[in-house]
């Protein structure tokens, strides 16, 4: 190597922390952001609630860190057990350097155990192909039984969620039996015997409700929940299926396809059977409130005998009664028979004293009304000359007007084309044609000459 170079003035010379951050820069962007697995060592946990651990495997190991904000999100990935050392882990992470010290390390974002992944996908690859055939949709689900007179249960008999299962039921429906379709839960083959046992309980029919549960456990021990064979099993059963796999925070396919989820086992077998001791306290309420509807209907009857009671009368005392009244109306009738006596008697007394009051004068008013006869003839009469005379006298004057008597005297009446009759010479024109009327008969003649202008 030429030492030369070392010595030459325009060589760049970077500070520490210039080269930390130019290294730092180059890491995070030429490495993606990528999984990481490997075995927890040295696990700090901060009071900021930060993580520091190292993450190796047999030969070698990378320092890590994940921030507060990130590491609270593990709660719902491993309950309440916090990650530990010895732990085998997945880790997405940002590879990056600490600039202040220069050391090499992983800044993680998310973190899963060990061989999950390959789980995780082929659970969600699952899930979406299910979804897209209609097995989640509300609408395929069937109803469950309110009061099932048999109860299937697919677990392993070896199972502590049977145990559990069978308290629950004997505790809330003692009097319902229970069929066991056993069949391992865990394991190599388990999947297609759960499948099978869900088969063998639709072709024997004798429940009409099944609940297909076991207890909780890693991913992998609950994996046969997630096969489809299983969920495939579910969707077609014609008995209504509820599944109670693992703990509440546990989700698998089965619980996507069966008719209900349950958190549990045993909340699988509350939701299947009703709780006896609430049913009873039911009946009770029910037959207090049917023990208060009868007494107030029972005392409302005899309230109501003892009125009708009160108002019912001896047949005895009602002839008696309405003999009263019979007697009480005839002594009205003859009260009012005697009363209108009496008045028209007085009205007959009373009349008769203005006949004779004006029997008195009736001579007097027989001589005025002669009086008045004479006089009015006499009016009319005169009345009628003097109407005559008057007719007389109008027939004269009319007979006097009347055009014909004028013209039988010599006159003649003068008339122009259009039937005016004229009166003055200077109005016609020289040859105008004129119509002459005459006592007997008319002439049509036509102007010469005229005169008197």
């Amino acid at each position: 190597m030429n030492s030369d170079l070392f010595f030459e003035e325009k060589a760049r010379v970077y500070r520490v922390s210039e080269l930390n951050y130019t290294i730092k820069q180059l890491l995070e962007s030429s490495i993606p952001l990528l999984w990481v697995r490997g075995e927890i060592s040295n696990l700090v946990k901060a009071a900021s609630g930060h993580f520091y651990f190292s993450l190796k495997d047999d030969q070698a190991q990378v320092r890590c860190v994940m921030f507060r904000h990130k590491n609270v999100l593990l709660n719902q990935q491993y309950g309440k057990e916090q990650i530990s050392n010895g732990q085998q882990v997945e880790v997405l992470a940002v590879a990056t350097l600490y600039e202040q010290r220069g050391d090499f390390q992983l800044t993680v974002e998310q973190m899963r155990p060990a061989g999950l992944g390959v789980l995780y996908e082929k659970f969600e690859r699952l899930k979406q192909l299910l979804q897209s055939e209609g097995m989640f949709a509300a609408e395929r689900k069937l109803p469950l039984p309110a009061f099932p007179k048999c109860i299937g249960v697919i677990t392993s008999p070896q199972a502590a969620a049977l145990r559990d299962v069978l308290s629950t039921l004997r505790m809330r429906l003692p009097g319902a039996p229970v069929v066991l379709y056993p069949t391992p839960v865990q394991g190599t083959g388990s999947a297609e015997k759960i499948a099978a046992a869900i088969q063998l309980a639709n072709r024997r029919a004798e429940c009409d409700v099944l609940i297909v549960c076991r207890g909780g456990g890693s991913i992998e021990d609950l994996w046969a929940f997630n096969e489809e064979v299983v969920a495939r099993a579910i969707a077609v059963s014609k008995i209504p299926i509820v599944s109670g796999v693992g703990h509440e925070t546990d989700f698998t396919i089965a619980d996507f396809v069966a008719d209900e989820r349950a958190p549990t086992p045993t909340a699988a077998a509350q939701r299947v059977a009703p709780d006896r001791h609430a049913l009873l306290r039911g009946l009770q309420g029910q037959a207090q409130h049917l023990q208060r509807a009868q007494r107030n209907r029972l005392q409302n009857a005899m309230q109501t005998l003892d009125y009708l009671q009160r108002r019912l009368v001896h047949p005895a005392q009602q002839l008696q009664r309405q003999a009263r009244q019979l007697d009480q109306l005839q002594q009205r009738m003859q009260r009012a028979f005697a009363y209108r006596k009496q008045h028209q008697n007085w009205q007959w007394q009373s009349l008769a004293q203005r006949l004779r009051t004006a029997s008195g004068d009736f001579d007097r008013l027989q001589d005025k009304q002669d009086n008045l006869a004479g006089r009015l003839i006499k009016a009319m009469h005169a009345g009628q000359t003097q109407r005559l005379g008057r007719v007389d006298n109008a027939a004269q004057h009319l007979i006097m007007l009347d055009p014909t008597k004028v013209l039988a005297r010599g006159y003649s009446m003068v008339q122009d084309a259009s039937g005016a009759v004229v009166s003055d010479a200077g109005l016609l024109a020289i040859g105008a044609e004129l119509r002459i009327t005459f006592a007997k008969g008319w002439a049509r003649t036509a102007v010469k000459e005229r005169g008197g202008e």
